[in-house]
């Protein structure tokens, strides 16, 4: 990711922004399409479910689907996040919930430390795709690591999601604000996660955004662990 969207992730969603995102999950938990691509990874025909299974949540802000998936029976996972404030959030609210020992947090550009991160059986970007400029570098850095399940949350592309991006950038840009987002085309996500023996089972769209779930191919080859 170039330095400069680093830096307005930091910025953009700083102290502030994880602290009002933490007190509204724990007043109201999961909801929208976080709630829809949970119940999904839940659901019979996401395989085994996530009870025994470990994660790895990228982008994953206050931490509401790993806490989500720990309270489901996952056993451990990762979370990686561009934003320190989140990571400090998430271990928060993980050490509330007497789980944070078994979660590693990871700092940084998601495409930059994946060689350091052990693949897992469930992995989630959750409104992350849309943060990134460069969604083929990021779909094979994070669909490699999923060893049964993946799933995404992004946007539509419809007259209204273009023109709703290009204001948000104008602002950014007025603004001189180094964070801005991206709109990537759904069929080339798609077909991007496809070249990792990963297929569909589920996509629900909304007014705005989109959930996907994806399954790796039985007999495909899975990826291999980094670390002895």
């Amino acid at each position: 990711m170039a330095c400069r969207q680093c830096e307005g992730i930091e910025a953009f969603f700083d102290d502030g922004v994880a602290r009002r995102e933490l007190r509204r999950y724990r007043r109201k938990g999961v909801g929208g399409t976080t709630r829809i691509l949970l119940e999904a990874l839940r659901s019979p025909s996401a395989g085994t479910g996530v009870a025994g299974r470990s994660f790895l949540d990228i982008g994953g802000g206050v931490g509401a689907i790993q806490h989500e998936l720990m309270a489901a029976g996952a056993t451990h996972g990762t979370h990686a996040d561009a934003s320190p404030a989140y990571l400090d959030a998430a271990r928060s609210e993980g050490e509330r919930r007497g789980h944070a020992d078994r979660v590693r947090y990871v700092l940084g550009d998601f495409v930059d430390v994946a060689d350091d991160i052990e693949p897992a059986d469930v992995v989630t970007l959750d409104r992350v795709v849309c943060c990134y400029p460069d969604m083929p570098a990021l779909v094979d850095a994070s669909a490699s690591r999923a060893l049964e399940s993946y799933g995404l949350v992004f946007p539509r592309v419809t007259p209204l999601t273009r023109v709703a991006f290009r204001i948000l950038n104008l602002v950014q840009t007025l603004r001189r604000h180094p964070f801005h987002v991206f709109l990537h085309d759904t069929r080339s996500v798609e077909a991007r996660v496809k070249r990792h023996g990963l297929h569909r089972i589920y996509h629900r769209e909304t007014f705005f955004w989109q959930v996907m779930v994806f399954q790796r191919t039985s007999g495909g080859a899975r990826p291999q662990p980094t670390h002895a």
